[in-house]
């Protein structure tokens, strides 16, 4: 018997020194707008790491999209990017990069991001089209069964600025997180207004929250765990 136990405590630990942490790529690059954020959400993405053991890099140069550095990485967050941010070239190694099974996650104006690139489009789930000014709002939670909304109530208020986007979302994207128009002036999407979602895409997993453009929102307990579960997720965590 005490053989048995000896045999399962080595494998358990050989189980626990195999796993390696998981590590993610952060890019911030904004060609156009840039969020004062921005800096606040990267210091919480490396208290988040710290806390649960996940190796963040984080870059706004976006010679890191080519094939040999992005096999290191189990995802890539787009933080905040605005504009063109990538190369015909560097697209290409991040479909390779989705496509070999990897993850992606989208913060805030991820979704004012590449409008030329129907491919990117598709991975976010919806592009940016206007917002009205930062306010109060009433979030409504209807999956708590996700990695990033575990555990959540079923509503909460935050203040955030909301977006607006081109087109309803496709059907066959997860929808976590829903803001209700009745709650806050400015909304145009027939109180059918998701905020958080994910989806399987391309052979790899996509997820996109449009919280994120206040300062203050980086220091919320419930949008970094939010994040923290977005991440794993994605990165093939859950």
């Amino acid at each position: 018997m005490r053989l048995i136990y000896l045999t399962f405590f080595i494998l358990q630990q050989s189980f626990v020194f195999a796993q390696t942490n998981p590590k993610i790529l952060v890019f911030w690059k904004m060609a156009e707008f840039k969020h004062e954020s921005t800096s606040y959400g990267i210091e919480a993405l490396k208290e988040i790491g710290a806390e649960n053991r996940i190796d963040f890099v984080f870059s706004e140069d976006a010679g890191v999209f080519n094939g040999a550095e992005l096999k290191q990485y189990d995802a890539v967050v787009f933080l905040n990017t605005t504009g063109n941010v990538l190369k015909r070239e560097e697209e290409k190694a991040m479909i390779e990069f989705i496509r070999a099974g990897n993850g992606f996650v989208g913060i805030h104006s991820a979704s004012d991001t590449e409008y030329n690139w129907p491919w990117y489009g598709d991975l976010v789930g919806a592009y940016f089209k206007n917002h009205p000014n930062v306010q109060k709002a009433k979030m409504e939670v209807v999956d708590n069964r996700h990695l990033s909304t575990m555990g959540f109530p079923s509503t909460w208020e935050r203040r955030g600025e909301w977006y607006n986007f081109k087109e309803p979302l496709p059907k066959h994207i997860d929808v976590l997180i829903k803001v209700d128009e009745a709650s806050y002036e400015g909304g145009s999407m027939q109180n059918n207004h998701p905020i958080s979602w994910y989806h399987e895409y391309d052979g790899g997993r996509a997820f996109y929250t449009a919280m994120g453009h206040t300062i203050e929102s980086f220091s919320e307990p419930l949008f970094r765990k939010h994040l923290l579960g977005a991440i794993l997720w994605a990165a093939g965590q859950d």
